[in-house]
């Protein structure tokens, strides 16, 4: 279960926020009555649109592709800067073998690196004698301010592409990657992991950390991926699930399904799927090598970490200014333990390979 210490943590952030958003200002002039008038308006088309959020954030509302669309771009345009202040430039969890460990930055980069060779993707020899068998050419799908991008970049001396729905993300991933100095390899643009502009056939490594939990089609996201991947070019998901179902279950228990519907709606996230659901949406594509793996384990001291670096002047205040939806978000993470902690919520790595030539079975009019 969560534990009270967590609780009280989140909770005294999100009373912080409160205090702020409703703390009394003063007006420089006093106002004409049209602008009095105007006002009244204004703020009486605030309140129902508040009320309306909260209501639907009661009730769990499931939200359209484009609502959802909008909604993340503005979650993270919002939320992208309070990160990377408090914990840098990779928006993902991290690798904790062992389990104690408190680098909690070199845990996020090891967990790139880490899942790459769980993928099988081959480490460069220091003689440069294996290049020709390493990535060329790769697409960060969901890629955040491009931390994973551009290590990945810095480790093969390939080419990155990212992707992301969130206009400062991208433009800040592009700044980063000038400080950096790998701008000639990297580049980031606003673009949707569904329809994805690139050419068939372009990347020999498909890359997407932490972002399949917002795809709202599932099937089309791993066919966008399968579209852009060349012959022989290596897929790697790392996403949150729901458990797999059991034999004989034919979905999740109604208390299950209520949780993860309150997180969607803080989360800007779309139905849940397993990694079941993801192997044979993989598998229908005709993708080889497929391999799976549960690294729930592996990532739950993140968890901690992030409550424990919120217990301090700069994260409040940054939470304080950054709005609602971050401020529900930081009280969605009570939810996601609880459901982590029940083994409903699931941190599933899968990969694949697309074959050299698919055969396409030939269709016999009956």
């Amino acid at each position: 279960m969560v534990s009270s210490i967590q609780s009280i943590a989140l909770a005294a952030l999100l009373l912080v926020s409160s205090a702020n958003a409703f703390s009394p200002t003063r007006t420089r002039n006093a106002a004409s009555p049209s602008t009095t008038t105007s006002s009244s308006s204004t703020s009486l088309n605030g309140v129902r649109s508040t009320v309306a959020r909260v209501r639907d954030s009661i009730m769990a509302k499931e939200r359209s592709r484009e609502d959802l669309k909008i909604g993340i771009a503005g979650f993270y345009d919002r939320s992208s800067q309070l990160w990377e202040d408090v914990w840098g430039e990779h928006m993902h969890h991290g690798y904790y073998v062992p389990n104690d460990r408190t680098d909690h930055v070199q845990a996020q980069i090891d967990l790139i690196d880490e899942v790459l060779k769980w993928s099988g993707v081959p480490e460069p020899a220091a003689d440069g004698s294996n290049a020709s068998i390493l990535p060329k050419k790769c697409v960060d799908v969901g890629c955040g301010i491009g931390g994973s991008s551009r290590h990945i970049a810095r480790k093969y001396g390939c080419t990155s592409n990212g992707i992301t729905l969130s206009p400062y993300q991208a433009g800040r991933g592009n700044e980063l990657a000038i400080e950096q100095g790998v701008a000639d390899l990297c580049n980031f643009q606003v673009a949707d992991a569904l329809d994805q502009p690139f050419e068939d056939e372009s990347f020999d490594l498909i890359w997407s950390l932490e972002s399949g939990e917002h795809m709202p089609d599932k099937e089309k996201f791993v066919n966008e991926l399968f579209r852009v991947a060349t012959p022989g070019g290596r897929i790697i998901i790392v996403t949150w699930c729901h458990r797999d179902l059991e034999v004989g279950e034919s979905s999740l228990n109604s208390k299950e399904e209520k949780l993860l519907a309150k997180i969607n709606r803080a989360y800007y996230l779309p139905r849940w799927c397993s990694v079941d659901d993801y192997v044979n949406l993989l598998k229908s594509q005709g993708a080889v090598d497929i391999r799976r793996e549960d690294w729930s384990y592996i990532i739950a001291p993140f968890w901690k970490a992030v409550i424990k670096s919120s217990l301090n002047v700069k994260s409040v205040l940054g939470l304080a200014k950054s709005g609602f939806s971050t401020q529900r978000g930081a009280y969605a993470m009570l939810l996601m333990l609880r459901g982590f902690d029940k083994g409903l919520i699931k941190f599933g790595l899968i990969t694949c390979s697309k074959p050299e030539a698919i055969v396409k079975k030939a269709v016999q009019a009956e």
